[in-house]
């Protein structure tokens, strides 16, 4: 799907490159609600009205509105407005539309099957940023099966609204043991649509929740459904050249000489983003349990400065830094601490499948090579 793939915008990544160096939080993440319409196994965040009631309160628009006001004054310029589903709340278009007001570029990520009528013409009045559409399955049997109702007309129908109105839509894969089924028709279905997809076999345990990691695939099978998702994306070239970059990587030797043992968070969580959850605490990324703040308590400004401080404290465990596969492992921190319950553990689950995932990957090159493609 390369001719319809969009990287991300250069002004973006300066902007990051720029606030990490000044320390200011450039990107946000407001998960508004707990609460959805679907009923996923895998989420790790989605809770039944009465979980929300019990576990606390969810953040009022006011709130919302007063912690984007003060994220944007201290250097924010992205939002992305997630939840659970936010369309489920009623004053969502409340908070939209006062982050819009400030200037922010406000993304939304949702399931899909609420953007029609009214939600849908708002959409078009007054577009975001991009709407990031989770596609659970390439049917509606696949739909049902995972998610509970049978969405899976109705959410494409959404999104070929969406696109009618020129809104930037990008699609998000979770592949599940449900849904493994339809990776070639939602490949194709995808290409059809002509929207930019993400596709992902590895599933975070969900210890926002309840912990339960049985809705996931295991290791080996989430690493062949990997490398199946990358066949279907890239063209022979193009994997033949992932295939050798992957075996070149791992054929340097003695690598652990020359390894930095000082290794902590990587990407922008902590450093130039943050993850305000449903009820108003403040994460370095969605994953991470810990550590956090509250900024509905102390103020925007000491909370990321505060989280900031923490998140550089944080570093990986030794084994997996010294590891001959930490060039191709995805491996991070938040990995390390939702699969082993500690910063300092090794997640045996990532390590197993990405040994197979270079494994499998240079069973298809050599495949491909002996059918001369």
């Amino acid at each position: 799907m390369t001719s319809y793939t969009r990287t991300e915008p250069i002004l973006s990544t300066f902007l990051h490159s720029r606030g990490a160096a000044l320390g200011l939080p450039i990107g946000g993440n407001f998960e508004l609600t707990a609460r959805c319409n679907f009923n996923c196994p895998m989420c790790y965040v989605h809770l039944k009205p009465e979980d929300v009631q019990a576990r606390g309160r969810e953040l009022t628009a006011q709130q919302w509105i007063s912690l984007a006001r003060q994220a944007r004054d201290a250097g924010m310029m992205f939002v992305l407005l997630t939840g659970g589903e936010p369309f489920v709340r009623s004053d969502f278009f409340e908070i939209y539309s006062a982050m819009k007001d400030m200037g922010l570029l406000v993304s939304i990520n949702s399931n899909g099957s609420m953007i029609k009528g009214e939600i849908l013409q708002k959409l078009i009045d007054n577009p975001p940023y991009r709407i990031n559409i989770s596609l659970y399955g390439g049917c509606a049997e696949t739909y049902e099966r995972m998610c509970g109702p049978n969405a899976f007309d109705t959410v494409i129908e959404n999104i070929k609204a969406l696109k009618a109105a020129g809104i930037d839509v990008r699609l998000n894969v979770s592949i599940t043991p449900y849904n493994r089924c339809d990776l070639q028709r939602i490949f194709e279905l995808a290409k059809e649509l002509e929207v930019h997809t993400k596709a992902s076999s590895y599933m975070y345990p969900p210890i926002r929740v309840t912990g339960d990691c049985g809705h996931r695939l295991s290791p080996e099978e989430a690493a062949q459904c990997a490398v199946e998702w990358d066949l279907l994306r890239f063209t022979p070239e193009q994997f033949a050249m992932r295939a050798q970059n992957m075996h070149q990587l791992l054929a340097v030797e003695n690598k652990e000489c020359s390894v930095d043992p000082d290794v902590g968070v990587s990407c922008r969580a902590g450093s130039t983003s943050f993850w305000l959850t449903w009820d108003g605490r403040m994460l370095p990324c969605g994953m991470l349990p810990s550590p956090e703040q509250r900024p509905l308590e102390t103020g925007f400004d000491a909370a990321w400065k505060a989280l900031r401080e923490q998140t550089r404290c944080l570093r990986m465990p030794a084994k997996c830094v010294s590891c001959k596969h930490r060039e191709v492992c995805s491996v991070c921190v938040a990995v390390c601490v939702t699969e082993t319950g500690s910063f300092d553990g090794v997640p045996e689950y990532v390590c197993r499948m990405t040994e197979e995932t270079v494994n499998a990957t240079w069973r298809a090159y050599e495949e491909r090579k002996e059918n001369g493609n």
